[in-house]
């Protein structure tokens, strides 16, 4: 069979004088929708993909102030592992107009992920059946085949952490955690759980070495930029003030705009945030220890007796690991101000692991999944998609705490706390 003909390319307006070289985009063709399973409206690539190319051609053409670097969607506001990755991008897509060429290296980037994704569940034990469910997401297949996601990366990042800890490759996890933040602050969300496993596992010192790797990589990556505007790059690179648009919320479009925009409602989700992280740590992330959330907080001041401590390092098995990190996440997205679309790359690959650990029968974790599914394919997002998708995040977040409550009790909390009470 004869290959097809080369899609027709139009040029398409820069919106920076600044550029000196033309965007192309192909026009819509079946050849570009590299997947059956990706969705019919979505033949091409988007405009943010475009963006993104017209931001890192401005840092290639030398800008480091960070609050100059824009595009057509507006000012980047990722941090700088995004404009490394899309530089590299730039380069080998000349400047952005091989949208084939950029599909296929996403095509090895979502291979890599699911791959690391099934390395992680099947380290925690995870049964088969549930499997499936990660390569059957056509909304997942559209964020990295289609709109050339950055989350593409970050959630990469994040399962490859993962893996590193589940083998007890410490620095290689911080590594690889570290610069996933560094491509979307999203995973922050993750951090919580991160912190609290580093610290269970490691000795003090080491766990804050950790900690200080992390903020050391991101010192590095941020280097162009900080002498600069130091100030420009952490308010666009990590802005937790930023405004979101009630148009593209894809979670809450049924509390309606003036709710949704206002000040209670995003203070009320901080602090559900918060509440949840405390539940979860208190009641099920700290079983592992065999102590109290106070006894917990006062090995900081007065650590562990080694022998306990390396009793502890071994109690944090990779179905803890996964389940206390993705756990955190899932909460993350719950309590999130405004979910979009791509921020499925992040569910799409948790929610099968946590269906599981909620103790759920196969068919309604099936059912939940399809439920999921459906609704993050709803484009625009309505009332009823969008209670979906918080329903099935709540149930998620409240099934594996409930899943869980009785696991990773291996110590009598009495017998640690006398331990530890003999050892000061």
């Amino acid at each position: 069979m004869d290959n097809p003909p080369p899609p027709r390319l139009r040029r398409l307006p820069l919106q920076s004088n600044n550029l000196k070289n033309s965007l192309y985009r192909p026009n819509p063709s079946p050849f570009h929708r590299p997947s059956l399973l990706t969705p019919p409206e979505c033949s091409d690539t988007e405009i943010d993909w475009q963006a993104y190319m017209q931001q890192v051609a401005l840092f290639l053409a030398g800008e480091r102030d960070y609050t100059l670097l824009k595009g057509g969607t507006g000012p980047l506001v990722y941090p700088a592992a995004h404009v490394y990755i899309y530089s590299a991008l730039y380069y080998v897509t000349d400047e952005g107009r091989d949208i084939r060429r950029a599909q296929l290296i996403f095509a090895g980037v979502y291979l890599g992920t699911l791959g690391a994704v099934m390395g992680v569940y099947r380290n925690a034990k995870a049964p088969p059946y549930i499997f499936p469910l990660l390569v059957l997401s056509k909304r997942l297949h559209s964020i990295f085949l289609l709109r050339l996601f950055n989350d593409c990366f970050a959630v990469g990042a994040l399962f490859v952490a993962i893996y590193a800890y589940q083998k007890r490759l410490w620095t290689i996890g911080n590594l690889a955690f570290s610069w996933g933040v560094g491509v979307k602050m999203s995973l922050l969300v993750a951090l919580p759980a991160v912190g609290l496993v580093l610290f269970l596992a490691l000795p003090l010192e080491k766990a804050v070495r950790s900690g200080l790797l992390m903020v050391q990589l991101q010192v590095l990556l941020a280097f162009p930029f900080l002498p600069v505007n130091a100030i420009g790059y952490l308010s666009r690179a990590f802005e937790f003030t930023r405004q979101f648009l009630f148009k593209w919320t894809v979670n809450w479009r049924f509390i309606g705009e003036d709710l949704f925009l206002s000040r209670p409602f995003s203070l009320a989700l901080v602090i559900a945030n918060l509440s949840l992280l405390l539940l979860f740590v208190s009641t099920t992330w700290i079983r592992p220890s065999g102590l109290s959330l106070s006894g917990l907080v006062k090995t900081v001041f007065r650590p562990l007796p080694l022998k306990v401590k390396q009793q502890l390092s071994f109690r944090m098995t990779s179905d803890f690991i996964l389940t206390t990190i993705l756990s955190s996440l899932m909460i993350g997205m719950l309590c999130a101000r405004s979910l979009h679309y791509q921020f499925y790359a992040y569910i799409a690959w948790t929610s099968p692991f946590l269906l599981w650990k909620s103790g759920l029968h196969p068919i309604l974790i099936y059912g939940v999944w399809a439920a999921q599914e459906w609704a993050w394919n709803v484009y625009p997002s309505t009332n009823v998609s969008s209670v979906v998708v918080v329903g099935c995040l709540a149930i998620q977040v409240w099934g594996v705490w409930w899943g869980t409550r009785n696991e990773f009790v291996e110590v009598d909390p009495s017998v640690q706390e006398k331990e530890h009470s003999h050892a000061e």
